[in-house]
């Protein structure tokens, strides 16, 4: 196998956690997608590094914001990773008609389903191949339990609205 193909395989036998991106972009709808490529970054200070295919719908919104939420899906809600992975607003889906939400700082949507959530005001943008990296500064946060988190494996089987 090539090292493309090795590393491809390697990092597909990973279960990392997986993340729903909210945003709330000037005179727009609020956007949202489910997100598997993000990570904290720094500890002091303490920051996280989004990254949004270019392919998405949510891309575009997020370009035009402040601020990001992230959100830990749990792992009993496949049915709102369904949503935000497999749902797009190109087609006029309104995601958050679907779902509970209030707004957070920024007026960034925050999840209800999800009791671990952070709002990042957004410190850089990097262009890293087909996906945009969103540096965040955590502005606001909630973790209301621990638990476990649903996992790349799973959300697999979830039908993308858009390619990656």
């Amino acid at each position: 196998m090539s090292a493309a193909g090795d590393f491809a395989a390697a990092m597909g036998d990973l279960d990392a956690p997986m993340f729903i991106v909210t945003c709330q972009p000037p005179d727009s709808p609020p956007a949202g997608c489910l997100v598997g490529f993000a990570t904290q970054c720094s500890i002091d200070p303490g920051r996280f590094l989004a990254c949004i295919s270019r392919a998405n719908h949510t891309h575009g919104a997020a370009g035009r914001c402040a601020a990001l939420g992230v959100h830990v899906v749990p792992e009993t809600e496949m049915a709102l990773a369904e949503l935000f992975g497999g749902e797009t607003e190109d087609e006029e889906a309104d995601k958050f008609a679907r779902c509970a939400w209030h707004p957070g700082a920024h007026e960034v949507p925050v999840l209800d389903a999800c009791p671990n959530w952070f709002v990042g005001r957004i410190a850089d943008r990097l262009e890293l191949g087909d996906h945009t990296g969103f540096l965040l500064d955590p502005v606001d946060a909630a973790h209301r339990r621990g638990g476990d988190e649903l996992g790349q494996q799973r959300a697999v089987a979830i039908d993308p609205g858009h390619p990656a």
